[in-house]
């Protein structure tokens, strides 16, 4: 990646990781984003790349195989997304799942939120996490733990909690909490404009927040169009009401996945296609060059963040 020049604009950065998303072909009998109208997701192999998109932000593609064979996958793929090492390399393949001893001391060394901190910055991780989670020691279930909760707990930040939830200071993985009323916890539905407005309005408390969305994932490994279409209409929403509340003459966005998935339906896998990438904010224009790979965010971001 060449080096970025930081705007002395940018006082706040937003993260949003949305596991399995990325450019497919504009082929409605397999990619749900070409059977609806997205006026953000939708960008396709065939289409020029970076594209405008609306509120000046540009979409476009980035490399998430790394130079190594096979199938893309999430270990590996949000490791690297992470901590800007390319860890598909550093194993001799792809990992699925959850990270693994080798993957959890690279995230303990160099994840992003931990180096944020060192360089002097304020960072959030917003996911509202459920209350079974608070009765473990999280060092003793690390093999069960994601890269996103990894890569919190190796940088010592809180977790927060369902009272965070209902102070609207964090925001549940599904957006919306339908998932939460329908395991009886006493939530109220939030529509993904509110919780757009949430995340919007957190980001103006810290120099940098991250917030993952999986329910993509899920669905494009279930094949299922109505499911597939519903969550990106509602991931789309979200985005929207988060783009028009903040100031993003002073805020740096970006959206991106670390492998596809949802984009081809044809298939159970995941897909070597780029990773759909979206970005906002100033000096836009030149993100689509600086990011050719999923290596290539953290050095950006220690960039634009360090202080």
């Amino acid at each position: 990646m060449q080096n970025y020049r930081r705007s002395n604009k940018v006082e706040h950065f937003i993260l949003i990781f949305v596991d399995g998303l990325g450019v497919g072909v504009n082929d409605s009998t397999r990619n749900p984003l070409a059977r609806d109208s997205f006026q953000l997701l939708s960008l396709f192999q065939d289409e020029s790349n970076p594209k405008p998109i609306l509120h000046g932000g540009i979409a476009f593609g980035v490399d998430a195989t790394l130079g190594v064979s096979g199938l893309p996958q999430s270990a590996t793929g949000q490791t690297a997304l992470l901590t800007g090492i390319n860890t598909s390399q550093m194993l001799g393949h792809h990992l699925s799942g959850f990270p693994n001893a080798r993957l959890r001391g690279v995230l303990q060394e160099k994840s992003l939120l931990k180096q944020l901190q060192q360089h002097g910055c304020r960072a959030a991780f917003l996911n509202t996490f459920q209350p079974p989670f608070f009765d473990h020691n999280p060092y003793d279930i690390v093999r069960y733990l994601s890269t996103t909760t990894l890569a919190n707990l190796y940088a010592g930040l809180p977790f927060f909690t369902l009272d965070d939830l209902l102070g609207r200071r964090s925001i549940y993985q599904d957006i919306t909490n339908e998932m939460l009323q329908a395991k009886g916890f006493a939530v109220p539905l939030f529509t993904p404009e509110e919780a757009g407005a949430i995340v919007a309005d957190r980001a103006q408390q810290y120099d940098f927040v991250l917030f993952e969305f999986f329910q993509t994932d899920r669905a494009g490994h279930a094949q299922d169009f109505a499911r597939a279409i519903g969550e990106l209409r509602k991931l789309e929403r979200f985005l929207l009401s988060l783009i028009q509340r903040i100031e993003l003459e002073k805020t740096l966005v970006l959206i991106t996945s670390d492998h596809g998935n949802i984009e081809d339906l044809s298939i159970k896998s995941h897909t070597r296609n780029p990773a759909l990438t979206l970005a906002f904010g100033p000096e836009v224009d030149e993100l689509a060059q600086l990011l050719e790979k999923l290596t290539d965010f953290v050095p950006l971001i220690l960039s634009t963040c360090s202080r």
